[in-house]
């Protein structure tokens, strides 16, 4: 990875990804980043969206610490 790129979401196994789910809404999630360029999962509502971030190649999927993708 070059200084100027922006980190990538680990890859998960495909069998996690296809049981991750938004603990909010229970829409699937896909990989994304946030506005600082950081790793993130989104969920694909389309009535509430949330990001969740990836921590240490880690998602946390806590409905505290999900951000809308939306503005309000």
């Amino acid at each position: 990875m070059t200084e100027n790129s922006a980190p990538t979401t680990p890859t998960l196994e495909p069998w996690i990804r296809e049981i991750l789910r938004c603990p909010v809404t229970h829409a699937m999630l896909v990989d994304g980043h946030g506005p600082d360029g950081a790793p993130e999962l989104h969920s694909t509502d389309p009535e509430n969206p949330l990001a969740y971030p990836v921590r240490d190649g880690i998602p946390v999927l806590l409905a505290d610490d999900a951000r809308p993708l939306r503005g309000a």
